[in-house]
């Protein structure tokens, strides 16, 4: 006999307390084999640009591949992919980094995507995992070297490349009765080479190498569920042939092992994680490694991770230890990171900084049982504090937060974050650690019934910071509408403000020494994403993704840092007086002891970024599991205008033609 049990809203999990389905007998799995070719046919239309060959206005192209999905046995599946395409793809939000560190993007590609959960090996709470998908297939990493200046009065072209092409990709996943759940992939992307043109001659340079991509994953349940233990392991191996590509790196490895034990009817739990790379290069490459933004080893005051030009390998190891309570009203963990310096897995993983130790504590009060006027009630305080592997504190904070759900199913929740120390390793790219003053979070969310045809979400930011050095408001706005099972509509709107006295800007030399400059800056931007889909008919759609952004960026108040971890605000800096400051041709000339001669330069910083982003897809399922596609996808680039000194008044100004791409793409789905 089946019995379904109730499971208690504060109980320590859910999958394991669901309901089993007994007596079911002779019933065969299907042995599954699917063979998908598709063709693509694409056409593009953009501005054109008089003199180059690449930019005639117009260019068509076709190609063709492979999906194969094999059912080995009822728990173990191959994917192979041949040459894959991901036109129909929605694109990539508009966004400006003004951080150092590299933007995470989610992957979007259906083959990645799929049983992507059995590849992931998270490093901490924040996106840096040991695979990230997006590292195969990205844009060639080596740029074309050309004639800029035209030293020699010939202007040369070279023909734009988006991404690697993936000559073959392979997963195998699966999960056994014995609680054993698997995964590998293998992947290869082509060599890169840039097409330049001058005056109709036409040569290539080679932009990345032939490369191998590897990862396993494992992960064993034991003592009825109560214990997982796991591992991970990478490989990355580049044909390093031409002295172009001697700033990648040749090899890359990492690998980790995880374990999670619950214990007293899964109420208490802990959790560990340790790991380990190792990357292997020319001495250009592991240099330019050292010297990146997740670690900046130049940095003056590092005195405990050293640049050292002639390594030709670099290792680091990171790991995580938690424990915790998840069952009753009142839950916690208390958790420790850490990634050293030398830790490096961005050939085939996401990191976007090392020399890291992070400790926090998190509780929470919860009451899950209707009270008053809502559903449940939940109540949060948090402690983080960061250090680097020198000792020195990053980061030391508070947060309180409150959720809760109503009896008309609306949502509320608020939260005030202080900071009491806030510095950066990173943020003069090389210099020193700055020091930030006091700083200050507070937020609010409020979500409507999303069971109604129209919902609405709200959310506003505001961060500020003693000294009056920073000051960010932020607003996003969600609605979407449903007039019917067949149509959704989504606008989702959203506004911000950037006031931050410190923003870097660049370093400077001059009499031999470094200048770090930082500089007020007044930032606007403006995003809305638009989405529409229209159902049809069961196997006849069409969704439209639109995204207008724009953003502006005014600089003011240019200082040079003097006593960058200074006590007092006011000793971290020196302002430049306007009177030492003249501007040519977009380049501020600094005049430090008014002589009459410019001591050092950098170009002016202002920006003014307009972009228009839509995609438009027809998606036809002409019999089951054989598909057509119709892609019209359109991007328009071009400035967002503040035009008033006070901020009031903004505008689009886009380029003359957008550049517009038309696909077709055709499946069929062979059964086997």
């Amino acid at each position: 006999r089946s019995q379904w049990q109730y499971i208690p809203p504060d109980a320590a999990g859910y999958v394991h307390l669901m309901g089993e389905m007994n007596g079911i007998k002779g019933i065969k799995p299907q042995k599954q084999l699917e063979i998908q070719p598709y063709v693509v046919t694409k056409a593009e239309t953009f501005q054109k640009e008089e003199g180059n060959p690449y930019a005639t206005g117009s260019s068509s192209a076709a190609s063709f591949g492979l999906d194969t999905k094999i059912g080995i046995t009822s728990d173990v599946t191959l994917d192979l992919t041949v040459n894959p395409d991901f036109g129909q793809v929605e694109a990539d939000p508009s966004r400006v980094n003004l951080t150092a560190f590299e933007l995470f993007f989610q992957e979007r590609r259906p083959f990645f995507i799929e049983g992507n959960n059995t590849l992931n090996f998270p490093v901490a709470s924040n996106d840096n995992n040991l695979f990230y998908s997006r590292r195969i297939g990205r844009p060639p990493q080596v740029a074309a070297v050309t004639d800029k200046l035209n030293d020699d009065g010939v202007a040369e072209y070279v023909k734009p490349k988006t991404r690697t092409t993936i000559l073959g990709a392979a997963k195998l996943t699966g999960k056994n009765k014995k609680g054993l759940s698997w995964g590998v992939l293998e992947s290869v992307t082509s060599r890169e080479f840039a097409e330049i043109d001058s005056l109709g001659f036409k040569r290539k340079q080679i932009t990345e190498p032939l490369t191998n991509y590897f990862v396993a994953r494992a992960q064993q349940d034991i003592n009825k569920g109560n214990t997982v233990v796991g591992g991970m392991f990478t490989a990355t191996n580049r044909k390093i042939e031409d002295p172009m590509l001697d700033l990648l790196r040749s090899e890359a490895y990492s690998g980790g092992i995880d374990f999670l034990h619950h214990w007293s009817g899964r109420k208490y739990y802990v959790s560990g994680k340790g790991m380990i790379s190792h990357v292997k290069g020319s001495e250009e490459a592991i240099a330019e490694t050292q010297l990146s933004s997740e670690r900046y080893f130049q940095r003056p005051d590092n005195d405990h991770a050293y640049f050292d030009p002639k390594r030709r390998s670099l290792t680091g190891t990171g790991g995580q230890l938690i424990i915790g309570k998840k069952s009753g009203n009142l839950i916690s963990d208390f958790g420790v990171t850490w990634q050293s310096p030398g830790l490096e897995l961005n050939d085939i993983g996401f990191l976007a900084q090392t020399d890291m130790i992070s400790q926090w504590l998190w509780m929470q009060y919860r009451v899950l049982k209707p009270k008053g006027i809502t559903r449940w009630q939940r109540y949060n305080i948090n402690e983080w504090r960061d250090y680097d592997f020198g000792g020195h504190n990053l980061s030391d904070a508070y947060n309180v937060n409150a959720h809760a759900e109503f009896k008309n199913l609306w949502q509320s929740c608020g939260g005030f974050t202080y900071r009491i120390r806030n510095a950066s390793n990173a943020d003069l790219r090389g210099g020193p650690m700055l020091r930030y003053p006091r700083g200050y979070n507070f937020w609010m969310y409020t979500r409507t019934d999303p069971r109604k045809k129209f919902s609405v979400m709200i959310n506003p930011e505001l961060n500020w910071g003693n000294e009056n050095y920073l000051s960010n408001f932020n607003f996003s706005l969600s609605m979407t509408y449903r007039p019917s099972n067949a149509l959704n509509i989504s606008l989702a709107p959203n506004f911000s403000t950037n006031m931050n006295e410190m923003q870097y800007v660049a370093t400077a030399i001059a009499n031999g020494e470094n200048r770090y400059l930082v500089a007020r800056i007044d930032q606007t931007t403006i995003r809305l994403v638009a989405r529409v889909t229209l159902m049809i008919t069961p196997n006849l759609s069409i969704q439209y993704y639109g995204q207008p952004f724009g953003t502006s960026g005014r600089y003011s108040n240019f200082k040079s840092i003097g006593n960058a971890s200074a006590s007092e605000y006011s000793q971290r800096f020196s302002t430049i007086a306007t009177n030492s400051l003249t501007l040519t041709d977009n380049v501020y000339y600094v005049d430090e002891n008014n002589n009459n001669i410019a001591d050092y330069s950098f170009a002016k910083p202002d920006f003014n970024i307009g972009q228009f982003r839509s995609n438009m897809v027809l998606r036809w399922e002409y019999i089951p599991g054989s598909t057509f596609f119709l892609v019209w996808t359109r991007e328009r680039n071009g400035a967002f205008y503040d035009s008033q000194p006070d901020h009031a008044n903004y505008s689009f100004d886009f380029d003359q033609k957008g550049h517009n791409v038309f696909l077709m793409k055709f499946t069929y789905r062979f059964r086997l």
